[in-house]
């Protein structure tokens, strides 16, 4: 069984590899055959499966999502993305500070729901001057994947790293009395910030957007606005992150869509089509894939041998960590490869710590895990589903993205990011 379990998880690895549109669809398949091995075998009931899940993540990650499509509905967004063009001059600018306001969006409202609230505003501006968009809805994709990082509503990965960590809402602004990842990535953005002006900037023809939008209430946003807060002061209530985070979005997203109903009573079907339900399945599979092969100890192994190969050494272990992560998350979705290297990260810290290492050296490869995972993901148009996203969009609207094309925007965005952040964390926690 314990080879059984390496085997159905490194298959499903490899699939999602090369099929990363049907990632939720093998991950259940992957998990079932897990599943029912385990009872054929004896080797764990199915409850235990339940065990591994999650659960206060996984009510984060539906609750936000209930939340993001209400924000996307009151068209607060739009207003203000439109706000913002009119009072820029040039194209170029218009679509730069377009990518700032996804990036920004992006740090409390899930990355892909990002991208579907901004991307529209971009292809009207490009579409009024006969500009082609896709420069416009990469740099859209990759911005948001960088302040999605920032906290820990605004990406998956963020969710998995505090559910594991027991990290709160505040965890990511201040840990343990020093800056937390927050910063880190507003480090980052400086200089990736600029590439993307970079690449905007010759762009100088006039712009203007009439104005169309209009907000059609505020009541989601003010849903936003107290999610936040009450995940500010979760610690209060929930110190261990076991469940209040959780339980608060769950139930924030639900008194969202109960106002919904009652306003819009004839479109609740095509509300829940809009949620990506795709992704909180993939979620729950990777937690019982992942849990799996640390029950039968494969995590372990693997921390072994990559101390075995790297010794004690701390800079080499978390240079390591950051550029394995940007590599292999460049190729491989960054949930299941953060979900999967979690548990291997803090087995490493644990064994630094047993020879003569500190209890900071855990956030120090966490974080530089977490930093590595999510950037990484923006080098290609197959590292992070907003990427995938934004591809979408743009065939859909006619227009075909090359993956060196990608790449262009996406790599110096990347390296722009990770290498100060990455400094920043090494000078902070070390």
């Amino acid at each position: 069984m314990k080879y059984f379990v390496l085997a159905d998880f490194c298959v499903s690895y490899i699939l999602f590899f090369i099929f990363p549109s049907k990632r939720a669809v093998i991950s259940a398949i992957a998990s079932a055959i897990l599943a029912l091995a385990g009872i054929l075998r004896a080797e764990f009931p199915i409850t235990q499966t339940l065990v591994w899940i999650n659960w206060n993540v996984l009510g984060i990650f539906i609750g936000t999502l209930i939340l993001a499509e209400l924000f996307i509905y009151s068209r607060a967004p739009a207003v203000l993305a439109e706000h913002m063009v009119n009072h820029t001059r040039y194209v170029g600018t218009a679509i730069f500070f377009i990518c700032i306001l996804g990036s920004l969006i992006s740090a409390f409202v899930e990355n892909v729901a990002t991208v579907l609230i901004v991307a529209p505003i971009a292809f009207a501006i490009c579409k009024k001057v006969k500009v082609n968009p896709t420069l416009a809805i990469i740099g859209i994709a990759i911005a948001s994947n960088l302040q999605g990082t920032a906290t820990l509503i605004g990406d998956p990965p963020s969710m998995i790293l505090a559910g594991y960590a027991k990290m709160n809402f505040n965890d990511f602004f201040l840990y343990h009395g020093k800056p937390g990842i927050f910063f880190a990535v507003q480090v980052g953005s400086i200089f990736s910030y600029l590439v993307l002006w970079l690449f905007f900037r010759k762009n100088n023809m006039e712009v203007t957007l009439e104005k169309t939008e209009q907000v059609k209430t505020w009541f989601p946003v003010f849903l936003i606005l107290l999610m936040i807060v009450l995940l500010a002061v979760s610690s209060l209530f929930d110190p261990d992150f076991g469940f209040f985070a959780g339980m608060t979005c769950m139930i924030l997203g639900f008194i969202g869509f109960c106002w919904y109903a009652l306003r819009e009573e004839k479109s609740i079907k095509g509300f829940f089509s809009m949620i990506d339900w795709e992704t909180s399945v993939f979620l729950i599979c990777i937690f019982i894939l992942v849990g799996a092969l640390t029950e039968f100890g494969w995590v372990d192994a693997i921390a072994r041998g990559l101390i075995g190969l790297i010794g004690q050494h701390k800079f080499l272990a978390f240079a390591t960590i950051v550029l394995g992560s940007v590599m292999i998350s460049a190729v491989v979705d960054n949930v299941p490869y953060l979900a999967a290297m979690i548990p291997v990260v803090q087995k490493m810290a644990d064994a630094m710590s047993a020879h003569g290492g500190t209890s900071e050296d855990r956030t120090l490869l966490l974080f530089g895990l977490l930093i590595g995972a999510c950037l990484g993901g923006n080098i290609t148009p197959i590292g992070a589903s907003a990427n995938i996203v934004g591809v979408g969009m743009l065939k859909k609207n006619g227009y075909e993205v090359s993956f060196g094309e990608f790449v262009k925007m996406g790599l110096p965005f990347t390296l722009a990011a990770v290498i100060p952040s990455s400094i920043f964390i090494w000078l902070v926690w070390t």
